[in-house]
């Protein structure tokens, strides 16, 4: 599975002021502005960084997929107290790192060539927030969405730590990685719906993460940077939505 010679080659296309990242020219995988390439330029992206509302200053992010690294970059900018390990099977994504300004390894940030599911798996408890955001010319693969995979999930998890998990909303599947979700975790899941790309944004929360969270008016979460909460003030408040459409059920 972590042979070169069993994925596809991703190719970069630049286009006026981004730069994305492709398996084919129909869908965009990851997209860089050039003038600020730490900013998240895709809306599903700054929407998944509304785990912040729920875990406001995490220690500890593990993220599978990391693709042209908008959030792993993101994250290592502005939440220094954070430390990031992101694991990714395609060698040919890690290869663009460079491309796309994804910073070298150090001691807050490591890209781990390795199996998603098979990380998390194999891995002790204690992540704070998790990030799953692994997709192939083929969509989002089985072992990245089965019930033993989220509940894996579950378990690496620290108390009151949060699973964010991107999902095409318009998929066959879609429900049925939404039903698997609310089994791992309880029915503690909050779901955001992003009209941009058609993606549905899904905050899977253990413990009391997602009882403990209340709709309002909407601040910088604790120990994150100014200048990157100022971009994440429309996704905050979409999540802040959803929260209290959620308590009005």
């Amino acid at each position: 599975m972590l042979n070169p010679a069993n994925h596809v080659k991703p190719f970069v296309h630049a286009n006026g002021n981004t730069k994305a990242l492709h398996f084919s020219m129909n869908e965009i995988q990851s997209r860089m502005a050039l003038d600020d390439p730490f900013a998240l330029d895709l809306e599903y992206t700054r929407t998944m960084m509304g785990f912040l509302l729920l875990r406001p200053e995490p220690e500890r992010i593990v993220m599978v997929g990391l693709g042209g690294g908008s959030l792993a970059k993101f994250c290592h900018r502005h939440l220094p107290g954070a430390s990031i390990e992101v694991a990714e099977i395609n060698p040919h994504v890690i290869a663009l790192r460079d491309e796309f300004h994804v910073p070298p390894d150090d001691a807050r940030l490591q890209v781990l060539h390795a199996d998603g599911a098979r990380f998390v798996r194999e891995h002790t408890g204690g992540a704070d927030v998790m990030v799953v955001d692994g997709f192939t010319t083929d969509g989002l693969p089985l072992r990245l969405s089965s019930q033993r995979f989220y509940d894996d999930c579950e378990r690496l998890l620290a108390a009151d730590g949060v699973l964010v998990v991107n999902l095409h909303c318009g998929h066959r599947n879609y429900a049925t990685w939404l039903e698997r979700l609310r089994r791992a975790f309880g029915g503690e899941v909050l779901v955001v719906e992003d009209g941009e790309l058609s993606n549905g944004i899904v905050f899977a929360c253990k413990g009391a993460a997602l009882a403990r969270a209340t709709p309002g008016a909407v601040r910088r979460p604790k120990g994150s940077a100014p200048a990157g909460a100022v971009q994440l003030v429309g996704a905050f408040a979409r999540v802040s939505q959803a929260l209290k459409d959620r308590g009005g059920a």
